[in-house]
């Protein structure tokens, strides 16, 4: 695990009787070369004792806003550290998690963290299949963390079923993945667009559609996380977005996403035009807002200009261009006409019949097909994940 050494490892430990597990994590993750500072919410010191975690991460162990007369700044914590791990995470502290609560030093740290946060759940059966711990795990999610999967196995209940944290190696080789995935593009730039175009057609009004941006804008930090320079071409959405370490440009109209596109391209490496672009846009713009008259009144609209297959006409080298199919019929065939007219290396399609596809959520339903013919199909996921799979897919492809 060559990838751990040298890494700050902040550690959280919740109320749970996985909580023993955590000891042999952090022995693991100190014999790897990595530094490690624990945190435990007061549930957790029932089951295990501060004092060996302190002993064995060689730091003192955190559980308190205030000890004595020191204070402990849970805004430089998230900030000191490569990345947070919660290990166990219970259902308690998932649902505070979940819903913003900050009620302990643990809580405090992650909603100020800066770094990544990976989570690793534990609970009964039950627990772990009940709706509402789906829902909060989905929030967690849709905000950028990640889950390490839970065990199925011998529960504390007695029962035996899913819901076991995973092992202390598993994740362990886990955190040693994920730090050198992060090398995987260095060097390399991306351009990614997202989100909606507006066309106006007077001062006040416009013609759009419903793309919230959170595809792209999922893709364009899973490229940021893979090492690579990303520039990302954001159209006018009301989403609130965390964009660490990208070169973020706003555009309004299909014309200026295209403007900024082209001029982008050619120092790029990889395009990936994931804004659901407008094909229309007025004739006119009104100067000032029409007024509603008497009988009917009509628009006339013209064109816009083709993105994708403008980048496809000046496609060069090893460049790798990806666009986006959102279909209702003819699905696959639609979009293999599109892979190819638009000299795209690979096209990400999804389907509006799909359940968990679509615009303004947070899932999607993906299958990737590339100009070499492999097809890659992917069940719903939420679309943090969904970008995780189209990156990797991206790679393979620039190595293939």
């Amino acid at each position: 695990m060559t990838m751990l050494k040298g890494k700050k490892i902040l550690v959280g430990i919740t109320g749970s009787i996985a909580a023993y597990k955590s000891i042999l994590l952090v022995r693991q993750l100190v014999k790897a070369g990595a530094e490690v500072k624990v945190i435990m919410t007061p549930a957790s010191k029932d089951f295990v004792p501060s004092l060996t975690l302190a002993t064995l991460s060689r730091n003192p162990v955190l559980t308190d806003l205030f000890e004595g007369d020191a204070w402990s700044n849970h805004v430089m914590l998230g900030r000191w550290a490569d990345i947070m791990v919660i290990a166990p995470l219970s259902c308690n502290t998932l649902a505070k998690m979940a819903n913003g609560q900050c009620d302990n030093l643990l809580l405090a740290v992650y909603l100020s963290a800066t770094c990544p946060v990976v989570v690793a759940p534990a609970m009964d059966e039950d627990m772990w299949k009940h709706p509402t711990t789906k829902q909060n795990l989905e929030k967690l999610i849709s905000v950028g963390n990640r889950v390490i999967p839970v065990d199925s196995g011998d529960l504390a209940s007695g029962l035996v079923g899913e819901g076991r944290m995973a092992e202390p190696d598993a994740i362990a080789k886990w955190l040693d993945v994920f730090f050198s995935t992060r090398e995987q593009l260095k060097g390399k730039k991306a351009l990614v667009t997202a989100g909606p175009t507006h066309e106006p057609i007077d001062p006040v009004r416009f013609v759009g559609n419903r793309s919230s941006g959170k595809m792209g804008v999922a893709i364009a930090n899973e490229l940021s996380h893979r090492g690579a320079e990303v520039t990302l071409i954001l159209g006018p959405t009301e989403t609130k977005f965390e964009l660490n370490g990208i070169h973020l440009k706003k555009v309004e109209t299909a014309a200026e996403m295209y403007e900024a596109a082209t001029a982008q391209f050619a120092s790029t490496d990889i395009a990936v035009m994931a804004a659901a672009v407008a094909d229309y846009s007025p004739v006119e713009k009104a100067p000032q807002k029409i007024k509603k008259g008497e009988g009917e009144w009509g628009l006339q609209l013209s064109k816009t200009a083709d993105i994708l297959k403008k980048l496809g006409e000046m496609k060069k080298g090893r460049q790798v261009l990806v666009g986006f199919a959102l279909e209702t019929n003819n699905e696959k065939e639609n979009a293999l006409d599109k892979l190819k007219r638009k000299n795209a290396d690979l096209i990400v399609l999804n389907s509006m019949n799909d359940n968990g596809a679509g615009f303004g959520i947070d899932t999607n339903k993906v299958t990737i097909l590339s100009k070499s013919g492999q097809e890659w199909p992917f069940g719903v996921k939420s679309k943090q994940e969904v970008a995780r799979d189209i990156v990797d897919t991206i790679i393979s492809e620039m190595n293939g």
